[in-house]
């Protein structure tokens, strides 16, 4: 059975960091590709970050370049995504998602497994 379980969200001022992780299990980690995604109320879901099952190949939303990071340790079979000055509109439920294909896609549809969430929220 496949669970991907997020953690690290909270409750941050503006221009602060967090750091989420999601620990995978039921898979073979290191051949899937992994993704973040969120999803605030009364909007969709949106992509936010992407990372290949090497880890060679990452892309982001255009609105979070330069301020979030995605990494993966295949060893812990954890993908991490690094938050830094966030801002009051990155909050956010943030779930973490795997893509059997491989690639960093930002398409939700490519994903096949989903995490629960978990809440981030950015107080101005």
């Amino acid at each position: 059975q496949v669970q991907l379980v997020e953690s690290g969200g909270g409750l941050v001022q503006a221009g602060g960091s967090l750091r989420l992780s999601c620990a995978a299990s039921g898979l073979t980690f290191s051949t899937y590709a992994m993704g973040w995604f969120r999803q605030a109320p009364g909007k969709e879901r949106e992509f936010v970050a992407a990372i290949s099952w090497s880890g060679g190949s990452t892309r982001y939303l255009d609105s979070v370049k330069g301020r979030f990071t995605i990494s993966r340790d295949s060893a812990k079979s954890t993908v991490y995504l690094q938050m830094n000055s966030l801002k009051p509109e990155d909050t956010a439920v943030y779930y973490c998602a795997a893509d059997r294909g491989g690639g960093a896609s930002k398409f939700d549809y490519s994903y096949e497994y989903w995490g629960q969430g978990t809440q981030v929220t950015v107080s101005s």
